[in-house]
């Protein structure tokens, strides 16, 4: 049992295991109905390293030539889900050579061995969909070659998964865990024989999700943009499943496709990656493309707001950012005080980010990553827009929730300007500090140049009572903050002008220069890049203005703008698209 595991964690887990025993007792599956046909796509570089024996899941690198991947140490719960999800088969199948195919077979038949049974931490209904679509989707793989005891061993757990699947999918969190579950049982219903029946509850059920969870905009209460891509690859893999074999997928299931697409459209940046906000990241490579694809959903969103983040774009350039208040409650479990903060990619190259999710490098690093200072945004010196409080659970897991966060979050679209423009502005300072903060972001209609504008400022009456009391505390020195702008590791970023402004190279031969008004220090002060799949975190940089307000009203205006050699078209097309285990 793990530390941080929770009480109703543990009934959970007792249940899990019930219902795992009792579905021992199902009949095996009498073999696939139809031809199971791959959906997922796997990293080729990250199966030749699971062949090496280098097992990097959750942040952790085990390096053992000798062990089974069962075998191995697993250094935390984290670990240990993603062995049990399977994930690691469609890196395996992207490699797909001899090696790979006698690893995935042996690996898949000790599973069967050691947990098939009903042991195990893999006993949970979102694990037990993801791998129940693994196993299915690389069953070719898995059976090539191998003898009759291990297909009907194969299909033997099948079965017990699928209805340990349809007596438990309801444990399962409501979100992405639950549409995992549906998915994985309507999979399973559809390839194998004798698993009808479980087919139209789970329709159903899923239908009842989507009408639930995804709202009339196409967004998921976590405002986790990966979560929602996650939630949308899933819906298509079930209506594929489904229209595969003859059947139709409910209506809210197609509808939630038809809101969720436009969405995803907005959230992605110029290079073809997600914005990277409460959690999610970028997203595998290519992967939200495909999945846009595979909706066969057209439409753009038209306007405004798309899970609370707007989007801005001129030529080559996008700027997208957190105008909305931040989850609360359980939805907040992986939020981040991230209002206002602001991504800018320019062509396939990202420039200005937030530092992402720490998560997969441990708590530390997760609690930093949620700071408002670690987002491209104003921060007060020692305080965050939203504040962690109580503790919640998720998955089992105790977590930190976000609590005091902005309430009040206002945006208007700047039209008649002669460029793409906003200005939002949050109250997650009113209570603490009497201040408003304001940001307002415009971006020329080629791409070349953006402007931008942070304000503090005591609005109210009783806002300026505020202020007062916090600047008597300071000693007349003033309210400290910094406006960070953290750059993507591949920038590389020097003062010039005398340190009057940056210079930043990207590696598509770009070249942006960030200018201030001079009212701030300007400075270049290391930063981290968290990104899942690496061993640690990337080393980066990242530009701060540092101030102090002493009055009412405090405005700090900068740009950031193409040099005029920059050419408007580059040839980009070098990627490093292999995350080496570093």
């Amino acid at each position: 049992m793990f530390r941080d595991e929770t009480l109703s964690a543990r009934l959970t887990r007792w249940m899990n295991r019930f219902h795992a025993a009792l579905s021992m007792r199902a009949r095996p599956a009498s073999g696939f109905v139809s031809q199971p046909e791959p959906r997922t796509i796997g990293s080729f570089a990250r199966g030749r390293q699971l062949v090496a024996g280098n097992f990097l899941f959750a942040g952790s690198l085990v390096e053992d030539k000798a062990r089974s991947i069962w075998d191995i140490e697993k250094p935390d719960r984290a670990f240990e889900d993603e062995l049990q999800g399977f994930v690691w088969l469609d890196d395996l199948a992207a490699v797909a050579d001899l090696p790979a195919r006698k690893r995935a077979q042996d690996w898949t038949a000790e599973w069967i061995e050691r947990y098939g049974r009903g042991r195990g931490g893999g006993w949970t209904p979102d694990l037990t969909g993801r791998r129940l679509i693994r196993w299915i989707n690389h069953a070719i793989f898995l059976l090539n070659g191998q003898p009759g005891a291990f297909s009907r061993a194969y299909h033997a757990s099948l079965a017990r998964q699928t209805r340990f699947l349809s007596r438990r999918w309801k444990a399962a969190s409501a979100g992405l865990p639950r549409f995992e579950a549906l998915t994985g049982l309507i999979y399973a219903g559809m390839a194998l024989g004798g698993m009808e029946a479980r087919v139209e509850p789970a329709v159903r059920a899923l239908a009842r999700e989507c009408r639930e969870q995804i709202d009339f905009e196409g967004g998921i209460v976590t405002r986790n943009p990966e979560e929602l891509l996650e939630v949308f690859t899933l819906l298509n893999w079930a209506a594929s499943a489904l229209s595969e074999a003859g059947k139709m997928a409910a209506p809210d299931h197609l509808h939630a496709i038809e809101r969720i697409a436009p969405t995803l459209r907005a959230l992605r940046h110029a290079d073809g990656g997600l914005a990277r906000f409460h959690g999610g990241g970028r997203g595998a490579e290519g992967k939200l493309d495909h999945a846009l694809a595979a909706s066969g959903v057209k439409a753009v969103a038209p306007g405004g707001l798309s899970m609370g983040f707007a989007r801005l774009h001129g030529g080559r350039t996008t700027v997208i950012m957190d105008v909305a208040p931040p989850p609360l409650g359980k939805a907040s479990a992986n939020a981040h005080a991230s209002t206002l903060a602001t991504e800018i990619t320019s062509g396939r190259r990202p420039l200005v980010v937030n530092c992402g999710s720490g998560a997969s490098f441990g708590a530390q690093w997760r609690r930093a990553g949620r700071a408002t200072a670690s987002h491209s945004t104003l921060a007060l010196d020692g305080y965050s827009s939203a504040q962690l409080g109580r503790r919640g659970s998720l998955g089992g897991q105790a977590r930190e929730l976000l609590a005091d966060g902005p309430r009040d979050v206002r945006v208007q679209f700047l039209v008649d300007t002669g460029t793409h423009g906003l200005v939002a502005g949050h109250d997650g300072y009113l209570k603490s500090h009497g201040l408003t903060h304001i940001r307002q972001i415009e971006v020329t209609p080629n791409g070349r140049a953006i402007t931008g504008e942070d304000t503090l400022a005591a609005i109210e009456t009783a806002d300026e009572k505020t202020f007062d009391r916090m600047l008597d505390r300071s000693a007349l020195q003033g309210i400290g903050f910094k406006i960070h702008f953290h750059l993507h590791p591949d920038v590389d970023a020097e003062l010039d002008m005398g340190g009057a402004a940056v210079s930043m190279a990207l590696k598509s031969g770009e070249i942006w220069v960030f200018r201030h008004d001079g009212t701030t220090k300007l400075s270049i002060e290391p930063s981290v890049y968290l990104e899942k799949g690496r061993l640690k975190p990337r080393a980066t940089k990242q530009v701060v203005l540092s101030a102090a307000a002493l009055e009412y009203a405090t405005r700090i205006r900068w740009s950031l703008s193409k040099a005029q050699f920059t050419p408007d078209a580059v040839r980009d097309l070098n990627r490093d698209d292999d995350l080496p285990l570093t």
